[in-house]
Protein backbone atom coordinates (compact mmCIF):
# COMPACT_ATOMS: atom_id res chain seq x y z
CA UNK A 1 0.00 0.00 0.00
CA UNK A 2 1.68 3.13 -0.63
CA UNK A 3 1.72 6.21 0.94
CA UNK A 4 -0.72 8.24 -0.84
CA UNK A 5 -3.87 5.29 -0.14
CA UNK A 6 -2.20 5.09 3.60
CA UNK A 7 -3.20 8.61 4.04
CA UNK A 8 -6.69 8.26 2.46
CA UNK A 9 -7.58 5.54 4.73
CA UNK A 10 -6.23 7.41 7.50
CA UNK A 11 -8.33 10.91 6.68
CA UNK A 12 -11.27 8.72 6.38
CA UNK A 13 -11.01 6.64 9.58
CA UNK A 14 -10.72 10.21 11.78
CA UNK A 15 -13.78 11.45 9.83
CA UNK A 16 -15.65 8.84 11.24
CA UNK A 17 -14.55 9.06 14.80
CA UNK A 18 -15.63 13.20 14.49
CA UNK A 19 -18.80 12.51 13.13
CA UNK A 20 -19.32 9.52 15.73
CA UNK A 21 -18.44 12.18 17.97
CA UNK A 22 -21.03 14.71 16.99
CA UNK A 23 -24.06 11.82 16.85
CA UNK A 24 -22.65 11.20 20.87
CA UNK A 25 -23.29 15.03 21.31
CA UNK A 26 -26.55 15.52 18.87
CA UNK A 27 -28.31 12.31 20.17
CA UNK A 28 -27.48 12.55 24.01
CA UNK A 29 -30.29 11.90 26.15
CA UNK A 30 -32.14 15.54 27.15
CA UNK A 31 -34.21 13.99 29.83
CA UNK A 32 -34.70 16.23 32.89
CA UNK A 33 -32.81 18.86 30.75
CA UNK A 34 -33.95 22.32 31.72
CA UNK A 35 -32.45 24.38 29.24
CA UNK A 36 -33.18 28.52 28.79
CA UNK A 37 -32.23 31.25 26.71
CA UNK A 38 -32.78 34.35 28.75
CA UNK A 39 -34.40 37.24 26.04
CA UNK A 40 -34.99 34.83 23.57
CA UNK A 41 -37.43 36.30 20.61
CA UNK A 42 -40.30 35.62 19.30
CA UNK A 43 -41.58 34.72 23.19
CA UNK A 44 -41.96 30.88 24.03
CA UNK A 45 -39.84 29.67 21.06
CA UNK A 46 -37.76 26.68 21.14
CA UNK A 47 -35.09 25.24 19.25
CA UNK A 48 -31.92 22.75 19.11
CA UNK A 49 -28.89 24.91 19.59
CA UNK A 50 -26.84 24.06 16.37
CA UNK A 51 -23.08 22.54 17.23
CA UNK A 52 -24.74 20.81 20.53
CA UNK A 53 -27.76 19.52 19.90
CA UNK A 54 -29.50 20.98 22.93
CA UNK A 55 -32.68 22.17 23.11
CA UNK A 56 -33.41 25.43 24.85
CA UNK A 57 -36.73 27.09 25.21
CA UNK A 58 -37.65 30.69 25.93
CA UNK A 59 -37.40 32.64 29.39
CA UNK A 60 -40.75 33.88 29.42
CA UNK A 61 -42.75 31.27 31.46
CA UNK A 62 -40.08 31.68 33.93
CA UNK A 63 -40.08 35.49 34.63
CA UNK A 64 -42.16 38.34 34.74
CA UNK A 65 -39.70 41.08 34.54
CA UNK A 66 -37.33 42.36 32.18
CA UNK A 67 -36.69 43.03 29.12
CA UNK A 68 -34.99 41.17 25.89
CA UNK A 69 -32.12 42.70 23.93
CA UNK A 70 -29.52 41.48 21.54
CA UNK A 71 -26.18 41.18 21.39
CA UNK A 72 -23.93 43.18 18.83
CA UNK A 73 -24.65 41.03 15.24
CA UNK A 74 -21.08 41.68 14.59
CA UNK A 75 -20.26 38.66 17.79
CA UNK A 76 -23.47 36.30 17.07
CA UNK A 77 -21.47 34.16 14.31
CA UNK A 78 -18.74 33.10 16.36
CA UNK A 79 -21.02 32.18 19.54
CA UNK A 80 -23.18 29.28 20.45
CA UNK A 81 -27.07 30.47 19.78
CA UNK A 82 -27.84 30.75 23.55
CA UNK A 83 -26.21 33.63 24.02
CA UNK A 84 -27.41 35.58 21.13
CA UNK A 85 -29.39 37.39 23.08
CA UNK A 86 -30.12 38.45 26.85
CA UNK A 87 -32.69 39.46 29.07
CA UNK A 88 -31.81 42.99 30.90
CA UNK A 89 -33.11 44.66 33.70
CA UNK A 90 -33.05 48.33 33.71
CA UNK A 91 -35.98 48.58 36.55
CA UNK A 92 -35.75 47.17 40.37
CA UNK A 93 -33.22 46.31 42.60
CA UNK A 94 -33.96 42.55 42.62
CA UNK A 95 -35.39 40.04 39.68
CA UNK A 96 -35.96 36.65 39.37
CA UNK A 97 -36.43 33.90 37.94
CA UNK A 98 -38.85 30.72 39.53
CA UNK A 99 -38.13 27.42 37.78
CA UNK A 100 -40.38 24.33 38.76
CA UNK A 101 -37.87 20.89 39.87
CA UNK A 102 -38.25 17.82 41.83
CA UNK A 103 -37.73 17.46 45.13
CA UNK A 104 -34.52 15.50 46.36
CA UNK A 105 -32.86 15.41 42.65
CA UNK A 106 -29.32 16.86 42.84
CA UNK A 107 -29.09 19.37 40.19
CA UNK A 108 -26.40 21.60 38.78
CA UNK A 109 -27.12 25.23 38.16
CA UNK A 110 -25.21 26.72 35.43
CA UNK A 111 -26.30 30.58 34.60
CA UNK A 112 -24.37 32.04 31.73
CA UNK A 113 -23.75 35.92 31.28
CA UNK A 114 -22.00 37.36 27.81
CA UNK A 115 -22.19 40.99 27.55
CA UNK A 116 -21.94 41.15 23.73
CA UNK A 117 -22.81 45.31 24.14
CA UNK A 118 -25.83 44.63 23.85
CA UNK A 119 -26.76 48.29 25.11
CA UNK A 120 -24.66 49.76 22.79
CA UNK A 121 -22.65 51.20 26.06
CA UNK A 122 -19.73 49.41 25.86
CA UNK A 123 -19.27 49.35 29.52
CA UNK A 124 -18.74 46.06 31.81
CA UNK A 125 -21.21 45.78 34.64
CA UNK A 126 -20.84 44.50 37.53
CA UNK A 127 -23.89 43.10 39.72
CA UNK A 128 -24.56 39.85 42.19
CA UNK A 129 -26.07 36.63 41.69
CA UNK A 130 -28.76 35.07 44.42
CA UNK A 131 -29.70 31.35 44.80
CA UNK A 132 -32.88 32.07 46.60
CA UNK A 133 -32.56 34.89 49.50
CA UNK A 134 -28.92 33.52 49.37
CA UNK A 135 -26.07 35.45 47.98
CA UNK A 136 -24.24 33.34 45.57
CA UNK A 137 -21.51 34.99 43.59
CA UNK A 138 -20.29 38.46 41.95
CA UNK A 139 -20.57 38.65 38.20
CA UNK A 140 -17.85 40.65 36.63
CA UNK A 141 -16.56 40.86 33.27
CA UNK A 142 -13.17 40.46 31.46
CA UNK A 143 -14.40 41.31 28.44
CA UNK A 144 -17.45 42.21 25.50
CA UNK A 145 -17.29 38.67 24.23
CA UNK A 146 -16.26 36.87 26.82
CA UNK A 147 -19.01 34.75 28.89
CA UNK A 148 -19.29 34.30 32.42
CA UNK A 149 -20.30 31.20 34.16
CA UNK A 150 -21.55 30.41 37.74
CA UNK A 151 -22.40 26.77 38.76
CA UNK A 152 -23.78 25.42 41.63
CA UNK A 153 -25.08 21.95 42.43
CA UNK A 154 -28.12 22.10 44.66
CA UNK A 155 -30.73 19.46 46.33
CA UNK A 156 -34.26 21.33 46.29
CA UNK A 157 -36.48 20.97 49.53
CA UNK A 158 -39.85 22.42 47.45
CA UNK A 159 -40.45 22.25 44.13
CA UNK A 160 -39.30 25.39 42.79
CA UNK A 161 -35.72 27.29 42.89
CA UNK A 162 -34.80 30.99 42.18
CA UNK A 163 -32.20 32.26 40.61
CA UNK A 164 -32.21 36.10 40.89
CA UNK A 165 -29.92 39.62 39.27
CA UNK A 166 -29.75 42.17 41.85
CA UNK A 167 -28.54 45.31 40.76
CA UNK A 168 -25.52 46.72 43.05
CA UNK A 169 -25.15 50.29 41.43
CA UNK A 170 -22.57 49.70 39.12
CA UNK A 171 -24.41 48.52 35.91
CA UNK A 172 -27.28 46.90 34.77
CA UNK A 173 -28.03 43.15 35.47
CA UNK A 174 -28.38 40.97 32.72
CA UNK A 175 -28.23 37.11 31.82
CA UNK A 176 -28.13 35.12 28.54
CA UNK A 177 -28.81 31.66 29.97
CA UNK A 178 -29.66 29.44 32.59
CA UNK A 179 -29.28 25.95 32.92
CA UNK A 180 -30.47 22.86 35.11
CA UNK A 181 -29.09 19.24 34.94
CA UNK A 182 -29.79 16.53 36.70
CA UNK A 183 -27.08 14.44 38.38
CA UNK A 184 -27.00 11.11 39.92
CA UNK A 185 -27.56 11.44 44.19
CA UNK A 186 -24.18 9.95 44.94
CA UNK A 187 -22.67 12.63 42.39
CA UNK A 188 -21.03 15.45 44.57
CA UNK A 189 -21.93 14.04 48.04
CA UNK A 190 -22.22 16.82 50.72
CA UNK A 191 -23.88 16.50 54.11
CA UNK A 192 -25.44 20.07 54.16
CA UNK A 193 -25.68 23.11 51.88
CA UNK A 194 -24.90 23.58 48.12
CA UNK A 195 -21.64 23.61 46.25
CA UNK A 196 -20.65 26.01 44.59
CA UNK A 197 -17.92 25.75 41.25
CA UNK A 198 -14.49 26.63 42.00
CA UNK A 199 -12.30 25.18 38.60
CA UNK A 200 -12.91 22.37 36.38
CA UNK A 201 -10.13 21.34 34.58
CA UNK A 202 -9.08 18.13 32.85
CA UNK A 203 -5.94 16.85 34.91
CA UNK A 204 -3.29 15.51 32.33
CA UNK A 205 -4.36 16.82 29.60
CA UNK A 206 -1.85 17.53 26.75
CA UNK A 207 -3.99 20.28 25.22
CA UNK A 208 -4.53 23.50 25.93
CA UNK A 209 -7.73 23.58 24.97
CA UNK A 210 -11.84 23.46 26.10
CA UNK A 211 -14.61 21.07 25.19
CA UNK A 212 -18.24 20.36 26.84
Amino acid sequence: MDVKQMFKRFLFALLLVYFDLILVVMGQDQSGFISIDCGRLPKNSTYSESSTGLKYISDEPFIQSGVSKSILAEYKSTLQDQVAYVRSFPQGIRNCYRINVTIGIRYLVRATFLYGNYDGLNQLPEFDLHFGVNFWDTVKFDSVVISNRKEIIHIPSKDNVQVCLVHTGSGTPFISALELRPLKNTTYVTPYGSLSLLLRADIGSTINGSYR
